[in-house]
């Protein structure tokens, strides 16, 4: 089998075109600009500048995590020096400063620009690079190696997205030449193929731990929506002309691979709850993806071709077993593909930020070239812009509520969805019906009732097992007391066996108090099986009651006012994802606007500066503005739209009904956590005492044991007696005396009074149903 690592991929990096010289035009800079005493101050600040491009050219450690923790320091570095030094195309600020990469997948070309940018978006594509390659390395057959191969994905996924999102646009285009890999339609695929391969470990995991159905399958059909948005990226310019075929078929057959994963791992959780049909269709649309991606698979590893084969082997076979239990047993019709809904996905990863990793704000790189008056008049600057930022977020954040309580007040969009059916249970309810779901449900506790019996079973045939083996050593030692009479001095077994029979007694008792309970959760279960049957319905939607169109209408407008107050929601929520729009246009300004390279080049009053700059806001505070008018709009027309939706819809009944429902099935799942928790603490009893049950059936047979071995010895005692033969009576005596014999101390310690565990304590109460609380601790020995 192949390994893991062969069909996940890793990225390359980029390779440099030549050496750059950072030291001499730096310092000349500095000397020119500043003083020679501040170049020289600085000297160190330059030559540690210098080491670190020089390591990126030639690595001196291999170690991927050496190469990524000086990958981040050397960034850091450029943040310190790009806005100090006015590196650009411009001669007259520094010469000969000129930054030339090769295309990671494309080596012949290369990209040659005089800008810091460009320097920054290549270490940042290397640092991404470097980071998948620590993921494929590691061995994901172990649980650290998934864990390791999952974080490092999801690092190299941040990576690629900080690399879009500040970097890209800044560097790409030169006139030196493009540099694709870096663009932003590049960075975006690669953060898309890193969360993919991320998730993809997720998978594994969840396959390994023998997960249900069901969650494989929302895992897996995320993986596949991850690798679908990167091969759409792959095929459309300008990623589609770049890439090799290799890559863009790699990424589609995984998309491929699991779509049909999901509806693999779908189809197993409709064949358990008997859903042929959907079975079927699902299984269907899966093996049709398949068969699409693999007619363009030129290039794709072997390893990956022999999963994707395996796969579909084995959704065929359980297409052909369901087909004919469908043409045999249900004789029902096969929806189809169009008619079902859409895979449920769960994503169990994102990007990892590396905004914290990556800032360069507490290095002390060239720091004393800043004027504290700059670093004055950029923390004003930065108030003025938080205050603006402030003020706007509170307007739509007071929006958003104001919104939410109309809404609630009028009872929408509640009212619409009950009168198309579709009206969901409230949240928490929600969520408490999916945890019985979950759990296995009403159906499920018939099971674990059984449970319950066959564990009292097997104590109770512990205890009589017990009990047989103290009777029949009785019976033994009351025989010999017959047959030898008074020369039988052995202490009889009552004497010595009592605390150990009272214990089983005990134990007789609290078993049968406990059968009492079982007896309780049965009759509990029965008498309310009905009330509960309601969470076995799903969705549980499906049981909540529709709002009942007017028997007789008048001018038959209802659709009319229906449709209205539906367009008029719309509108709003169309309101309302522009507000959140707006409040992260406001933050994404805030996180791109970078002043101090202009406050470190001006010489005039700052006031001016400050204006222009804030009013880059401007827009933004005017559409804020606008959306908050519309949405006060749009509320004053849906209160009117909805009042004459009520004076149409007899409302009142179904709010009772609706209420009526919630009530129903809240009491539902609150009977149902009474006789799971009952059932629970049953099994703990249950478990509990056979465990205490075991340790005294071992200490009877020690007991037992111990009382067989005196006995062959007295026999052979008594009877060497009888026929003259007394071999050293004094130690036959020592070694059996007389029970309450005082001034007999060497009698048989272990055996002479057997000691009963006491960490059971019967009659003590541990809940309102079982007799006493499920103990796990080791039995003390005698004192």
């Amino acid at each position: 089998m192949a390994s893991p690592a062969n069909v996940m991929l890793a990225i390359q990096e980029k390779k440099p075109c030549s050496t750059v010289d950072l030291y001499h035009p730096l310092r000349q800079y500095v000397a020119n600009h500043y003083s020679e005493r501040e170049a020289e101050s600085l000297e160190d600040d330059f030559q540690f500048l210098q080491q670190m491009r020089s390591e990126v050219e030639n690595p001196t450690d291999g170690s991927p995590e050496r190469r990524r923790d000086h990958l981040q320091s050397y960034f850091r570095s450029l943040c310190c020096v790009e806005p100090r030094f006015p590196i650009s195309s411009d001669p007259s600020h520094i010469n000969s400063v000129s930054f030339a990469w090769f295309d990671a997948f494309r080596p012949s070309r290369k990209a040659v620009q005089t800008s810091l940018h460009l320097e920054k978006a290549a270490v940042l594509f290397n640092l991404g690079a470097v980071q998948s390659q620590v993921a494929v390395a590691a061995d994901r057959a172990l649980a650290t190696g998934i864990k390791v191969a999952c974080s490092s994905f999801q690092a190299a996924a941040g990576t690629f997205a900080f690399l879009k999102d500040n970097v890209s646009v800044k560097a790409v285009i030169g006139p030196g030449g493009s540099a694709v890999d870096m663009s932003t339609e590049c960075a975006g695929m690669l953060e898309r193929l890193m969360l993919a391969q991320a998730q993809e470990c997720f998978f594994e995991k969840v396959i390994t731990d023998s997960k249900p159905p069901g969650l494989c399958s929302k895992i897996a059909r995320q993986v596949g929506l991850y690798y679908e948005e990167a091969h759409k990226a792959l095929a459309a310019p300008p990623l589609s002309t770049h890439f090799e075929r290799t890559w863009i078929s790699h990424v589609q057959l995984k998309a491929a691979q699991y779509h049909a994963e999901a509806c693999y791992r779908y189809a197993l959780e409709l064949h358990d709850k008997e859903n042929i049909p959907e079975e079927i269709a699902r299984l269907k649309v899966g093996l049709s993806a398949l068969a699409d991606a693999k007619k363009s698979f030129k290039g794709v590893v072997a390893a990956l071709l022999d999963t994707v084969s395996k796969l579909e082997s084995k959704m065929n076979v359980n297409l052909e077993r369901a087909v004919k239990e469908n043409d045999r047993v249900y004789l029902m019709r096969v929806p189809a593909s169009n008619f079902l809904s859409t895979l449920p996905a769960a994503s169990l990863v994102k990007s990892t930020p590396i905004g914290e990793v990556l800032d360069a704000s507490k290095d002390r790189l060239f720091a004393s070239l800043v004027p504290d008056c700059s670093a004055k008049a950029l923390s004003r600057y930065t108030e003025m812009v938080d205050d603006v930022i402030r003020t706007q977020a509170e307007k739509l954040q007071q929006g958003s509520e104001i919104t939410r309580i109309k809404l609630k007040e009028m009872g929408l969009p509640d009212y619409i969805l009950a009168l198309e059916g579709s009206l969901t249970l409230p949240l928490d309810l929600k969520e408490d019906v999916e945890a019985v779901q979950v759990s296995g449900g009403p159906s499920g506790l018939e099971d674990e009732l059984q449970q319950l019996r066959d564990l009292r079973r097997v104590n109770q045939e512990l205890i009589v097992q017990t009990e047989g083996l103290l009777q029949k050593e009785a019976a033994d030692d009351a025989q010999f007391r017959f047959q030898f009479g008074s020369r039988w001095t052995r202490p009889q077994s009552s004497t010595l066996t009592k605390n150990l029979q009272d214990r089983l007694n005990k134990f007789a008792g609290n078993l049968k108090q406990a059968a009492d309970a079982d007896a309780r959760i049965e009759h509990a279960l029965r008498a309310h099986s009905a009330l509960m049957t309601v969470l076995n319905h799903y969705p549980v939607e499906s049981v909540l009651p529709s709002i009942a169109r007017p028997i007789m209408s008048l001018d038959g407008n209802e659709d009319a006012i229906v449709g209205a107050l539906k367009q008029s929601l719309r509108q709003l929520e169309t309101v309302g994802a522009q507000r959140a729009s707006l409040e992260d246009m406001l933050k994404e300004m805030k996180r791109k606007d970078d002043i101090l390279p202009k406050l470190m080049a001006r010489t005039g009053s700052l006031e001016e500066l400050f204006r222009n700059e804030i009013s880059k806001y401007g827009h933004i505070c005017e559409e804020i503005g606008k959306n908050m008018k519309a949405q006060e709009q749009l509320l004053l027309q849906i209160q009117a739209q909805n009042d004459e939706f009520t004076s149409v819809f007899n409302l009142d009944d179904y709010k009772v009904n609706r209420d009526r429902s919630y009530k129903k099935i809240a009491a539902a799942v609150e009977k149902y956590r009474e006789i799971k928790e009952n059932i629970n603490e049953g099994l703990k009893f249950y478990i509990t005492l056979q465990d205490a049950i075991t340790n005294v059936k071992q200490q009877c047979s020690d007991f037992v044991m111990t009382r067989n071995i005196q006995c062959k010895e007295m026999i052979d005692d008594v009877q060497g007696k009888v026929s003259g033969f007394n071999f050293s009576g004094d130690v036959k005596a020592d070694r059996y005396p007389l029970v309450g014999n005082p001034s007999q101390k060497k009698s048989i310690p272990q055996t002479t009074q057997p000691q009963v565990p006491h960490t059971f304590q019967p009659g003590h109460p541990y809940s309102t149903l079982y007799p006493y609380p499920p103990e796990q601790g080791s039995f003390p020995k005698p004192q």
